[in-house]
Protein backbone atom coordinates (compact mmCIF):
# COMPACT_ATOMS: atom_id res chain seq x y z
CA UNK A 1 0.00 0.00 0.00
CA UNK A 2 1.37 3.45 -1.14
CA UNK A 3 0.66 6.66 0.59
CA UNK A 4 -1.80 7.74 -1.76
CA UNK A 5 -3.63 4.84 -1.32
CA UNK A 6 -4.10 5.23 2.58
CA UNK A 7 -6.45 8.37 1.33
CA UNK A 8 -7.98 6.79 -1.07
CA UNK A 9 -11.75 6.31 -0.40
CA UNK A 10 -15.14 4.61 -1.73
CA UNK A 11 -18.60 4.65 -0.49
CA UNK A 12 -18.92 1.35 -1.13
CA UNK A 13 -15.98 0.45 0.97
CA UNK A 14 -16.72 2.63 4.11
CA UNK A 15 -19.99 0.54 4.41
CA UNK A 16 -17.95 -2.48 5.08
CA UNK A 17 -15.40 -0.76 6.84
CA UNK A 18 -17.07 -1.18 10.09
CA UNK A 19 -18.41 -4.78 11.29
CA UNK A 20 -22.03 -4.71 12.29
CA UNK A 21 -21.03 -6.88 15.30
CA UNK A 22 -18.92 -3.94 16.06
CA UNK A 23 -21.88 -1.36 15.95
CA UNK A 24 -23.71 -3.06 17.66
CA UNK A 25 -21.01 -3.78 20.86
CA UNK A 26 -20.46 -0.04 20.98
CA UNK A 27 -23.71 1.37 20.56
CA UNK A 28 -25.27 -1.14 23.32
CA UNK A 29 -21.90 -0.45 25.62
CA UNK A 30 -21.94 3.08 25.12
CA UNK A 31 -25.37 3.61 25.93
CA UNK A 32 -24.79 1.61 29.32
CA UNK A 33 -21.91 3.74 30.20
CA UNK A 34 -23.91 6.84 29.80
CA UNK A 35 -26.96 5.40 31.93
CA UNK A 36 -24.80 4.68 34.31
CA UNK A 37 -22.80 8.25 34.31
CA UNK A 38 -26.76 9.57 34.29
CA UNK A 39 -27.79 8.02 37.14
CA UNK A 40 -24.34 9.18 38.65
CA UNK A 41 -25.41 12.65 38.04
CA UNK A 42 -28.69 12.44 39.27
CA UNK A 43 -27.22 11.03 42.74
CA UNK A 44 -24.89 13.42 42.95
CA UNK A 45 -26.39 16.54 41.81
CA UNK A 46 -26.14 19.69 44.17
CA UNK A 47 -27.72 22.44 42.44
CA UNK A 48 -31.13 24.13 42.94
CA UNK A 49 -33.31 23.17 39.45
CA UNK A 50 -32.47 19.87 38.99
CA UNK A 51 -32.46 19.57 34.52
CA UNK A 52 -33.52 16.30 33.52
CA UNK A 53 -32.42 17.36 29.56
CA UNK A 54 -28.66 17.81 30.91
CA UNK A 55 -28.65 13.94 32.07
CA UNK A 56 -30.07 13.19 28.84
CA UNK A 57 -27.74 15.00 26.89
CA UNK A 58 -24.96 12.81 29.01
CA UNK A 59 -26.66 8.92 27.57
CA UNK A 60 -26.17 10.86 23.83
CA UNK A 61 -23.20 12.38 24.34
CA UNK A 62 -21.87 9.13 25.08
CA UNK A 63 -23.38 7.29 22.16
CA UNK A 64 -22.44 9.96 19.62
CA UNK A 65 -18.65 10.14 20.60
CA UNK A 66 -18.55 6.57 20.49
CA UNK A 67 -20.25 6.51 17.12
CA UNK A 68 -17.69 9.35 15.56
CA UNK A 69 -14.62 7.72 16.92
CA UNK A 70 -15.30 4.51 15.61
CA UNK A 71 -16.17 5.62 12.40
CA UNK A 72 -12.99 8.04 12.56
CA UNK A 73 -10.81 5.26 13.47
CA UNK A 74 -11.91 3.23 10.54
CA UNK A 75 -11.24 6.05 7.61
CA UNK A 76 -7.86 8.52 7.99
CA UNK A 77 -9.21 10.96 5.16
CA UNK A 78 -12.64 10.62 7.30
CA UNK A 79 -10.64 11.80 10.68
CA UNK A 80 -8.68 14.74 9.34
CA UNK A 81 -11.80 15.76 8.32
CA UNK A 82 -13.86 15.70 11.42
CA UNK A 83 -11.25 17.53 13.09
CA UNK A 84 -12.18 20.47 10.69
CA UNK A 85 -15.66 19.66 11.22
CA UNK A 86 -15.33 19.80 15.64
CA UNK A 87 -12.83 22.92 15.34
CA UNK A 88 -15.48 25.40 14.02
CA UNK A 89 -17.87 23.86 17.04
CA UNK A 90 -18.84 26.40 19.83
CA UNK A 91 -20.94 25.82 22.55
CA UNK A 92 -23.21 28.75 24.47
CA UNK A 93 -24.61 26.88 26.90
CA UNK A 94 -23.43 28.27 30.66
CA UNK A 95 -22.63 25.77 32.34
CA UNK A 96 -23.71 27.06 36.34
CA UNK A 97 -21.43 23.80 38.39
CA UNK A 98 -18.52 23.05 37.87
CA UNK A 99 -19.27 19.14 38.74
CA UNK A 100 -21.44 19.27 35.31
CA UNK A 101 -17.83 19.81 33.07
CA UNK A 102 -16.80 16.79 34.87
CA UNK A 103 -20.00 14.65 33.39
CA UNK A 104 -19.53 16.36 30.27
CA UNK A 105 -15.65 15.42 29.91
CA UNK A 106 -16.71 11.96 31.55
CA UNK A 107 -19.07 10.92 29.10
CA UNK A 108 -16.66 12.33 25.91
CA UNK A 109 -13.55 10.29 27.14
CA UNK A 110 -15.54 6.98 28.00
CA UNK A 111 -17.12 7.51 24.65
CA UNK A 112 -13.63 7.70 22.84
CA UNK A 113 -12.02 4.98 24.95
CA UNK A 114 -14.75 2.57 24.45
CA UNK A 115 -14.57 3.39 20.59
CA UNK A 116 -11.29 3.06 20.54
CA UNK A 117 -11.58 -0.62 21.69
CA UNK A 118 -10.40 -0.70 25.56
CA UNK A 119 -13.86 -2.16 26.61
CA UNK A 120 -12.19 -2.93 30.03
CA UNK A 121 -11.01 0.24 30.99
CA UNK A 122 -13.60 2.26 29.64
CA UNK A 123 -16.14 -0.21 32.11
CA UNK A 124 -13.73 -0.42 34.88
CA UNK A 125 -12.73 3.26 34.49
CA UNK A 126 -16.21 4.61 34.98
CA UNK A 127 -17.07 2.32 37.83
CA UNK A 128 -14.31 3.59 39.90
CA UNK A 129 -15.10 7.63 38.63
CA UNK A 130 -18.46 6.86 39.40
CA UNK A 131 -17.78 5.29 42.94
CA UNK A 132 -15.40 7.71 43.48
CA UNK A 133 -18.21 11.07 42.97
CA UNK A 134 -20.52 9.04 45.18
CA UNK A 135 -18.43 9.04 48.22
CA UNK A 136 -16.78 12.61 47.86
CA UNK A 137 -19.87 14.59 46.11
CA UNK A 138 -22.71 13.05 48.85
CA UNK A 139 -20.25 13.20 51.80
CA UNK A 140 -21.92 15.09 54.43
CA UNK A 141 -20.03 17.60 56.66
CA UNK A 142 -20.64 18.09 60.35
CA UNK A 143 -21.63 21.61 59.71
CA UNK A 144 -23.86 22.74 57.52
CA UNK A 145 -23.30 26.61 56.12
CA UNK A 146 -26.33 28.94 55.93
CA UNK A 147 -26.76 32.96 55.31
CA UNK A 148 -28.30 34.69 58.00
CA UNK A 149 -30.65 38.11 56.35
CA UNK A 150 -30.98 40.33 58.88
CA UNK A 151 -32.97 44.08 58.70
CA UNK A 152 -32.35 46.61 61.46
CA UNK A 153 -33.47 50.03 62.12
CA UNK A 154 -30.26 51.09 63.74
CA UNK A 155 -26.51 50.23 64.92
CA UNK A 156 -27.64 49.21 68.57
CA UNK A 157 -30.42 46.70 67.21
CA UNK A 158 -27.09 45.30 64.65
CA UNK A 159 -25.10 44.88 67.93
CA UNK A 160 -27.70 42.99 69.74
CA UNK A 161 -29.18 40.92 66.75
CA UNK A 162 -25.38 39.89 66.19
CA UNK A 163 -24.37 39.19 69.55
CA UNK A 164 -27.59 36.77 69.74
CA UNK A 165 -26.94 35.03 66.52
CA UNK A 166 -23.17 34.48 67.92
CA UNK A 167 -24.65 32.72 71.22
CA UNK A 168 -26.87 30.57 68.77
CA UNK A 169 -24.04 29.49 66.48
CA UNK A 170 -21.21 27.42 66.16
CA UNK A 171 -19.14 30.45 64.00
CA UNK A 172 -20.65 34.03 62.72
CA UNK A 173 -18.87 35.93 59.49
CA UNK A 174 -20.71 39.23 57.94
CA UNK A 175 -20.37 38.53 54.06
CA UNK A 176 -21.34 41.75 53.56
CA UNK A 177 -23.15 45.06 55.25
CA UNK A 178 -25.69 47.64 53.69
CA UNK A 179 -26.79 51.07 55.38
CA UNK A 180 -29.58 53.62 54.35
CA UNK A 181 -30.99 55.90 56.61
CA UNK A 182 -33.04 54.05 58.85
CA UNK A 183 -31.91 50.77 58.02
CA UNK A 184 -29.09 48.02 58.44
CA UNK A 185 -28.86 45.09 56.09
CA UNK A 186 -26.45 42.09 57.49
CA UNK A 187 -25.56 38.91 55.23
CA UNK A 188 -23.99 36.81 57.67
CA UNK A 189 -23.10 33.13 56.66
CA UNK A 190 -23.43 31.30 59.75
CA UNK A 191 -22.44 27.41 61.46
CA UNK A 192 -25.52 26.26 63.21
CA UNK A 193 -24.76 24.38 66.68
CA UNK A 194 -27.64 21.79 65.66
CA UNK A 195 -30.08 21.90 62.73
CA UNK A 196 -32.29 23.89 64.76
CA UNK A 197 -33.41 27.26 63.11
CA UNK A 198 -35.67 28.02 66.10
CA UNK A 199 -34.22 31.44 67.03
CA UNK A 200 -34.49 32.98 63.92
CA UNK A 201 -37.82 33.37 65.17
CA UNK A 202 -36.72 34.41 68.68
CA UNK A 203 -34.12 36.70 66.35
CA UNK A 204 -37.36 38.44 64.56
CA UNK A 205 -39.03 39.46 67.81
CA UNK A 206 -36.38 41.67 68.70
CA UNK A 207 -36.39 45.26 69.34
CA UNK A 208 -34.59 47.05 66.13
CA UNK A 209 -35.43 44.00 63.89
CA UNK A 210 -37.10 44.49 60.77
CA UNK A 211 -37.15 40.87 59.63
CA UNK A 212 -34.39 37.79 59.56
CA UNK A 213 -33.99 35.61 56.93
CA UNK A 214 -31.75 31.95 56.90
CA UNK A 215 -31.04 30.08 53.71
CA UNK A 216 -29.08 27.05 52.81
CA UNK A 217 -25.98 27.84 51.25
CA UNK A 218 -22.97 26.09 49.29
CA UNK A 219 -20.72 28.25 48.06
CA UNK A 220 -22.35 28.48 44.94
CA UNK A 221 -25.85 29.09 45.56
CA UNK A 222 -28.55 29.72 48.21
CA UNK A 223 -31.81 27.94 48.59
Amino acid sequence: MTFGDIFKSGFLENVASVSVFDMILTIALSFGIGVFIFLVYKKTYRGVMYSAGFGTTLIALTMITAIVILAVTSNVVLSLGMVGALSIVRFRTAIKDPLDITFLFWSIGAGIILAAGMIPLAIIGSVCIGIILLVFVNKTSNTHPYMVILSCTDHDAEVKAKEFLIKNVIRATVKSKSAVKGAVELNVEVRLKEDDTDFISILSEMPGVNSAVIVSYNGDYMG
